[in-house]
């Protein structure tokens, strides 16, 4: 199954993405699966910092390694995007 198909994961990825950036004004099931992450739509205000522990947390929790700042703005757009990247098929 296709990762921005896979409710639980993409649970998962806000959960993640919500501990270590430290968000508590908002639950990560309100935050919606196609806004752009780091945009004023997403209401998470995150920032290059948020990014290094986003990164962090995919190296941990989901064994995968973005340290590339490139592929990094490539593949953490939107949840969607980070789920296909994590699981493609």
């Amino acid at each position: 199954m296709k990762g921005s198909q896979d409710e639980a994961l993409k649970l998962r990825l806000k959960t993640m993405i919500f501990t270590e950036c430290d968000i508590d004004d908002l639950a990560p099931d309100e935050l919606a699966d196609d806004i752009a992450l780091f945009s004023d739509q997403s209401e998470l205000a995150l920032d290059s910092l948020d990014a290094l522990q986003i990164s962090m947390g995919l190296q941990s929790q989901f064994a995968t390694r973005i340290v590339d700042s490139k592929e990094f703005r490539r593949h953490v757009t939107t949840i969607n995007a980070l789920a296909d990247f994590i699981q493609p098929e």
